[in-house]
């Protein structure tokens, strides 16, 4: 589908990998050639999925005095042991007195050369995931595998935060709001909010205040008030959400749960519409209410069968040949004979819409609809743009947008209106997504933001 009709604003902010200058549409086709055949050299999204353990991207220095679970998969000494020099951002135009130029250059300034009616204008971030977007009162924080950036569109401006500004590490997963503070959820460094903006100031939640992990990768206030945190290492609830009293923490894995909980790897968390809350794994979706769970995997419904989409798998490469925890993860679910990138039971996104339905994306195994009794599941074969699912996100209006390895794609009477690089995004790898009030949209790729403006007739 072609937006010629439509105005696409392209905004890739400036934060890791390489020199960042706008680019007009002719570049940006070579930006995108540029990916494909970084994706065809190795460096595929599904590889720089955030995964932890062997698969974990260049997420920035990690603390290696962390202290992690007897269980926890090791963290390489690659990743332990890297230094964030790679950084590379735009000069801002006017820098404060007494600022070492290239100091302030990596931390806070303007993006220049932005048109907001082009059709579509790209700043580049380098080979890093834009894995989460949040849209906070016209101000854009988007969290990648290099730091978290705040942006001010109507300014024009952006300042970063990393390792070098209070963070532990540089890998962001998720970025959200708890307690009317930006709260972070990073690879290895665990739960970060902002105290003090003008000061820099974060305050660091990790395994000694309680969390299972420091690998976060989902934050949750529901309606009784409770925290839920997801972590490689399972999930925390903190009751009442005083995140500040030790005795308020619990922790459920699947030995404390008697496998209630399918994996201890959860990966999202949302809240039905009842006041349940919903948690996606790597094993599988689980359902926690009234003190009791209950859980669904593959061979109750979720995902497709390989049968189905062994033709259309994007990645061939099999994760189990590099990691011993997806070797290990395969062997326990039975996927032995499966050689590509395939896991109908990890659920890699999930959103629940206003009639209560579960939606999972996975691993491979496409679109999955649950409405709590039944469930169906979308593949290429439908329409999908692709059956890695990596990103789901519900508009303001109640729309379902679907990120893939292959294009973005919006679900409307039943049928997927898809969007790729050829109508003006970044990348077909679509990691994270917000609704603006203004009705655009912005969302996140392998390499850049999209400012994404589907009612403009230029």
């Amino acid at each position: 589908m072609q937006l010629n009709s439509k105005v696409i604003a392209a905004i890739a902010l400036a934060i890791c990998g390489i020199a960042v200058g706008a680019c007009s549409k002719q570049d940006a086709e070579t930006t995108a050639q540029d990916t494909q055949a970084g994706q065809a050299q190795g460096t595929s999204p599904a590889q720089m999925m955030a995964g932890g353990g062997e698969q974990l991207p260049a997420a920035g220095k990690i603390d290696p005095n962390a202290t992690m679970p007897s269980n926890h998969p090791p963290i390489p000494q690659a990743l332990v042991q890297q230094e964030s020099s790679q950084q590379a951002v735009p000069a801002p135009a006017v820098a404060p007195a007494g600022a070492p130029p290239q100091e302030q250059a990596q931390r806070e300034g303007k993006l220049q050369h932005v048109d907001p009616q082009a059709k579509f204008t790209h700043f580049r971030v380098g080979n890093r995931n834009v894995k989460s977007i949040l849209l906070d009162q016209g101000v854009v924080w988007i969290g990648t595998s290099g730091g978290v950036v705040r942006y001010v569109p109507q300014k024009d401006e952006y300042k970063i935060f990393d390792n070098k500004s209070g963070l532990i590490s540089n890998g962001v997963f998720y970025v959200g709001k708890l307690d009317n503070k930006i709260t972070l959820g990073t690879y290895g460094g665990g739960m970060a909010q902002l105290e003090d903006y003008a000061a820099g100031k974060w305050k660091i939640y990790n395994i000694p205040e309680g969390l299972a992990d420091a690998f976060v990768y989902g934050v949750l206030r529901v309606a009784n008030d409770d925290i839920w945190i997801a972590t490689w290492s399972g999930a925390n609830r903190i009751r009442g959400g005083n995140l500040d009293d030790p005795s308020k923490w619990d922790t459920f894995t699947v030995e404390n749960t008697n496998n209630g909980l399918p994996n201890d790897w959860v990966y999202g968390l949302a809240e039905g519409k009842n006041g349940e809350v919903w948690l996606a794994t790597e094993g599988g979706l689980a359902r926690f209410k009234d003190g009791k769970w209950q859980n669904w995997n593959h061979e109750k419904g979720l995902g497709a069968p390989y049968e189905k989409v062994k033709k259309d798998l994007a990645f061939k490469t099999d994760p189990a040949q590099f990691s011993s925890h997806h070797a290990k993860q395969k062997q326990e679910m039975g996927l032995q004979g499966v050689t590509g990138a395939y896991n109908p039971n990890y659920i890699i996104s999930m959103v629940v819409d206003k009639d209560g339905v579960v939606w999972c994306g996975t691993w491979g195994g496409g679109l999955s609809r649950f409405d709590g009794s039944k469930w169906k599941t979308y593949t290429k074969s439908d329409g999908l743009p692709g059956n890695q699912v990596f990103m789901l996100h519900i508009d303001l209006k109640g729309k379902l947008w679907v990120g893939t390895d292959d294009g973005l794609a919006e679900f409307k009477n039943g049928k997927f209106i898809s969007y790729n690089q050829e109508d003006g995004l970044f990348s077909n790898a679509i990691f994270s997504m917000a609704s603006d009030p203004d009705g655009s949209y912005w969302v996140g790729s392998f390499g850049g933001v999209t400012h994404l403006r589907l009612d403009k007739k230029k």
